[in-house]
């Protein structure tokens, strides 16, 4: 019968004699020192993996950081050459062709808006909702719902939910009110 690694380790205390017992005790000794050297070793090794791996995690988050917008700017550089190319031919076209231009900006801008999750505001008509909205006045309004929304000033922006910026709102009050 074949001895496992363990057992081979572990002589049978009846079989060793005084002589034999300090040579095992000399092996035994000199195996825990070779595992502890290996322990040592590993212990090291996955150390220095982890190292390795905090800094290339590192690396790739400052990259992810300085290029996080990079594709939204690929998106704006069309708006960017629309608007050029409308304010170098302004003086040569006429009212309806420049309409018409501004239009395809505005198309481009709001294409570029919905690929990155960029939701416009325009809550004409809505109650107020001082999360979303920034009451810039109350007016007597009697055709309107009191505390709702009767003319955007200026719309918001939400980015994935976000808000990044509240739409500026006149809200109708009730009638007789302060």
């Amino acid at each position: 019968m074949e001895k496992t690694e363990e057992q081979s380790l572990r002589p049978d205390p009846d079989d060793l004699s005084q002589t034999d017992a300090g040579a095992e005790l000399e092996r035994l000794r000199e195996a825990l020192v070779a595992t502890d050297a290996q322990a040592r070793e590993q212990a090291l090794r996955a150390a220095a993996e982890m190292e390795n791996l905090r800094k290339r995690t590192e690396r790739e988050i400052q990259q992810a950081h300085r290029f996080a917008l990079e594709k939204f700017a690929q998106e704006l550089l069309p708006v960017a050459d629309s608007l050029e190319l409308a304010v170098a031919n302004a003086g040569k076209a006429d009212a309806a062709s420049l309409a018409a231009g501004q239009e395809a900006v505005l198309k481009l801008l709001a294409r570029a808006f919905d690929r990155f999750a960029i939701r416009v505001l325009n809550p004409l008509g809505e109650p107020f909702d001082p999360q979303l909205h920034e009451a810039m006045a109350m007016i007597e309004a009697p055709h309107a719902e009191p505390d709702s929304v009767v003319e955007v000033v200026q719309r918001g922006y939400e980015l994935n939910g976000r808000l990044l910026r509240p739409a500026r709102v006149i809200v109708a009050r009730a009638s007789g009110g302060a």
